[in-house]
């Protein structure tokens, strides 16, 4: 019995129930992800073998430490047949999204913000399987687009969907839904403590974080990262996705003046392409046509704009990674052997915004994290080749900015600096870039502000109905009842030996709800209000009778001036009172006031609209 009690007491001082819940709840979620993972990237390649490849005769380029399930078909490459098989692969993903799971329609990362926010973080278990399935048909086809979208649902979904069938709290099915997010990105990009830090920043437009959800989702990322590692074959296992070979630094603190040049275009290229992104989609929601068969309007008008450049360019197949993912042109553009012109970079980047749009927006199935990393890439790359042939000795190495410009795009669109910085570091294995990346993230952070890629983001914690509860009691706690009350205010006392007959008098020459009765040395020792006065109006025998002490309650209900509002209104709604009596508590009995719940109520929403006016200013 002492030995349970001491293993009762271990528990109680470690918190070892709650650490462990914790974890092996995140371990569970970071599995799922994981083989989620594994599924998606098998199945997308599947496609992409025998659709892209084996028809068209197109293989998109993947980046280096990328795992490779299929041989490259040997196909002749048909321009036509790509059109094909991007119309047919749009209209698959159309019908399946459109018949079995509206919401999963898009981006993915949005609905599972929506989700958090609006939804208590419950999303419907058919949802990460219907992503999984058209976003792997719409890049396997050639549709634009990333692959953060549907593992972000997938891990997202079995949190939300593991949390409702344990009967858990919305908020603890909030924090599991974030770990999902962070898992499932944690390990397709192999970036585990980006995936943790990407599911507690992606929530909020400002520099807000959802610190409840950062160790679950570290835990589950981990997890994610492990399994998902597991399918690779072993010289590819924990490398970065762009290698291990690349050693940038910068060369001089001067540089960081190009770096900053760098932030300015990067921004302006990000509202661009948000505008463009969301333009894009107003324009298919006017469309005359069923919404099943836009994403296959939007998948050949994406093939038209890849083979005009890929034409453009005679016929150079790197000017195709405008389809697809893309990542090849990333690869190319940190490989110092394989640097491509300005030219090309700069078709890439505008051709991307508008193969994206016209891919996610129709309605495909998608990411938009892996085109930010294309378009960031390849804009910061034309940056760094332009500065580099202005100023060699200052920009030395003109590929850093490939690096950089990734984290610096989707810093800006996505609002989210940090776990981006962390991000790209993570798939290219390069953290001598720190600082520039720093730098550019936080000024393109700044310079975005008014503009996000992920539509379903709130402000910050105030703005969203998962934390609105929070919040009011952040502000209630924050403020004292001497903050409130007015202590010179007249309150009539009563003498405990007051007649009944002279209380009804007093009642009608005052507007006084609630009166405290006081002994002969002035110190309260009850309370009533009018309505307990009514109840004898009707007996007048009893006038004369009864007195004060007869009527009052001796249990008082009171505050102190240093209490919170958070304790007066719970002391306010106790009992359902108006009013509370303030007492001094160095002296016992002495009367300081009456709170008031109406002004208390007042005062709170001011100081909400104080907050809410500094947050815009």
């Amino acid at each position: 019995m002492e030995l349970a009690q001491r293993f009762e007491n271990l528990l109680k001082a470690f918190d070892l129930k709650s650490a462990w819940k914790w974890f092996l709840l995140s371990a569970a979620i970071g599995v799922v992800a994981g083989l989620g993972a594994i599924a998606f990237q098998f199945l997308s390649q599947f496609v992409l073998h025998y659709a892209l490849g084996g028809m068209a005769g197109y293989v998109a380029d993947e980046p280096v430490g990328e795992h490779v399930f299929f041989a490259h078909a040997t196909t002749e490459f048909s321009p036509w047949k790509l059109l094909v098989v991007m119309t047919v692969g749009g209209l698959i993903s159309g019908w399946l999204v459109f018949t079995f799971a509206p919401e999963a329609a898009g981006h993915g990362t949005d609905a599972a913000i929506d989700a958090f926010h609006h939804k208590r973080g419950i999303i419907r278990s058919r949802v990460p399987i219907i992503k999984t399935i058209t976003s792997a048909v719409t890049l396997g086809t050639g549709g634009s687009g990333g692959r953060e979208g549907p593992i972000a649902q997938i891990g997202a979904g079995f949190g939300s969907y593991l949390a409702t069938r344990l009967k858990l709290s919305d908020r603890d099915r909030r924090i599991m839904m974030a770990a999902g997010m962070g898992a499932g990105v944690g390990a397709i990009f192999r970036a585990p403590l980006a995936g943790a830090l990407f599911a507690g920043e992606i929530f909020y437009k400002d520099a807000e974080i959802e610190s409840d959800a950062i160790v679950p989702a570290a835990i589950s990322s981990i997890i994610g990262y492990s399994v998902y590692s597991l399918a690779l074959p072993a010289q590819l296992r924990f490398t970065p996705l762009f290698g291990k070979e690349l050693h940038f630094q910068i060369g001089s603190p001067l540089e960081l003046v190009p770096y900053a040049l760098l932030a300015i275009v990067l921004s302006l290229a990000a509202i661009l392409f948000i505008k463009i992104f969301y333009g894009t989609h107003r324009l298919f929601d006017r469309l005359p046509i069923p919404a099943a068969l836009r994403p296959a309007l939007g998948a050949f008008l994406a093939g038209l704009i890849g083979l005009g450049i890929f034409y453009g360019f005679d016929e150079d197949q790197t000017a195709l990674a405008v389809l697809s993912t893309g990542y090849g042109a990333i690869q190319a553009a940190v490989d110092p052997d394989t640097s491509l012109a300005i030219p090309l970079l700069l078709a890439i980047v505008f051709g991307k915004i508008a193969t994206t749009s016209c891919t996610i927006s129709s309605g495909g199935s998608g990411g938009v994290f892996g085109p930010s990393m294309v378009i960031g890439g390849c804009l910061g790359a034309t940056v760094g080749e332009f500065f580099h042939e202005f100023s060699p000795g200052v920009v030395q190495q003109p590929q850093a900015y490939t690096i950089v410009g990734m984290a610096g795009f989707f810093a800006g669109a996505a609002r989210a600096p940090i776990s981006t910085i962390i991000m790209v570091s993570e798939m290219t294995g390069n953290y001598q870039l720190l600082l520039p990346s720093m730098w550019v993230s936080t000024l393109c952070f700044l310079m975005c502000r008014r503009f996000t890629l992920y539509d379903q983001q709130v402000p910050s914690r105030l703005e969203s109905p998962a934390h609105r509860g929070d919040f009011i009691v952040d502000v209630l706690e924050g403020i004292k009842v001497k903050d409130v009350f007015v202590p010179g205010r007249k309150v009539t006392l009563v003498p405990e030996s007051m007649t009944l007959d002279e209380i009804v008098h007093l009642l009608a020459e005052t507007h006084e709800s609630y009166f405290p009765v006081v002994d002969r040395d002035n110190k309260v020792v009850g309370i009533f209000s009018a309505r307990d006065v009514r109840t004898y109006l009707y007996d007048e025998t009893i006038w004369h009778l009864a007195i004060a002490e007869d009527i009052m309650v001796s249990d008082i209900v009171s505050v102190t001036p240093d209490d919170d509002l958070n304790t007066a209104l719970q002391r306010f709604t106790a009992v359902n009172l108006d009013e509370l009596p303030v007492f001094d508590p160095a002296e016992p009995g002495k009367l300081l006031g009456m709170l008031r719940r109406k002004e208390t109520i007042a005062f709170y929403n001011r100081q909400l609209l104080k907050h809410k006016q500094g947050e815009t200013a």
